[in-house]
């Protein structure tokens, strides 16, 4: 499998912007709610926590057949770091294609504005033109606004449970080599 990028992703409102180590100070304010933590557990990192774990995940992945996707979400009108969002991707079992196991978070001031779902739908997208054929996600079968992030970016749950979680899933399926009526089709 190639590697894959974590290029700039536009939306309506939205750029989920490759993640950098210089976004760590904002990035720290961002998330310094305790609530965003209440079903994942831990407490907020602090600015130098968040830069070393970013340091971290910019190095990529030490398995050269994954590749590890990280974006800050920017909310254009207010030129404000908003959330993250990441896709980890990798062989899927059996051998067929790729799978992105994708998360996002928003921090609480902008919650409730449908940040979330614009972001997962261009998310899920992104790795839909790089040869994914299936996004998962893990969501906590008390957290209703995460399912409906899912729901809307087209995940749909499966029913199956791990670490305490619902996997969600949406089949993307295998893309053709070429669209019909372009050349070589």
């Amino acid at each position: 499998m190639s590697i894959v990028k974590a290029g700039i992703i536009r939306t309506a409102r939205l750029e989920l912007l490759p993640l950098l180590v210089e976004h760590a100070q904002e990035m720290a304010a961002v998330l310094s709610d305790p609530a965003l933590h209440g079903c994942t557990g831990g407490t907020p990192d602090t600015p130098q926590e968040l830069r070393s774990r970013y340091r971290r995940i910019t190095a990529g992945s030490p398995d050269p057949a994954v590749s590890w996707l990280n974006w800050v979400i920017r909310l254009r009108e207010e030129d404000r770091l908003t959330g993250t969002a990441q896709a980890t991707v990798g062989p899927a079992g059996g051998g067929a294609g790729a799978v992105a196991e994708v998360a996002r978070v928003v921090g609480t001031p902008w919650q409730g504005r449908g940040i979330a779902s614009e972001a997962a739908r261009g998310l899920v997208g992104r790795p839909a033109g790089q040869g994914v054929e299936c996004v998962i996600a893990h969501i906590h079968p008390d957290h209703r606004a995460s399912a409906a992030v899912a729901t809307a970016a087209g995940l749909t749950p499966t029913g199956d449970m791990r670490d305490g979680e619902v996997r969600w899933r949406r089949v993307i399926g295998p893309r053709p080599a070429h669209a019909p009526g372009t050349p070589g089709s």
